[in-house]
């Protein structure tokens, strides 16, 4: 039965987070909106669902929540930094830097998901994924070693989504 819907919810996952998020959004709860909400989650992944990639094969959902904890603790710090950034370091004495990260990942998924996490995280921006998709490339708006900023990032962000993506 499940195989049987699939061509409805070609992504049941995100049609249940579509729908919840719609539901959030609204400044109060009613029937009329969960439903919108639901028809929304159905209709935008599988009006979406021909430019998808295939699905990945595994996915660890616990581990992936994990990494979200740690996501979100890392742009609250990096919203404190930047601000102490802004506010305490002359233009003249920014130090801004372009770092290449190589990549390990191969899933176009976890890859996403890097260059957003990066991009999300204030300070930092994905500018480019070379043609092979076998490095990032990242502006930080400040740093003294390019060198540390590339490891933290492959250990604290790339690690983890391996696992996940595992």
């Amino acid at each position: 039965m499940i195989r049987s819907l699939r061509w409805l919810m070609p992504h049941p996952f995100l049609t249940l987070l579509l729908a919840v998020v719609w539901t959030l959004l609204q400044n109060s709860v009613s029937a009329g909106m969960v439903v919108f909400g639901i028809i929304l989650g159905i209709l935008i992944p599988w009006a979406t669902a021909v430019w998808w990639p295939d699905t990945p094969r595994s996915f660890h959902l616990t581990k992936m929540m994990r990494y979200a904890v740690v996501v979100i603790w890392d742009i609250m710090v990096a919203n404190v930094q930047v601000a102490w950034i802004v506010l305490t370091v002359p233009n003249a004495k920014l130090r801004p830097a372009w770092i290449v990260v190589p990549l390990e990942l191969k899933q176009p998924e976890a890859i996403t998901m890097l260059a957003g996490t990066i991009t999300l995280t204030p300070g930092t921006v994905s500018a480019d994924l070379s043609d092979a998709g076998h490095s990032l490339l990242v502006h930080v708006l400040h740093t003294d070693d390019p060198d540390a900023v590339r490891d933290e990032i492959k250990d604290r962000y790339e690690r983890r989504l391996k696992e996940i993506f595992a």
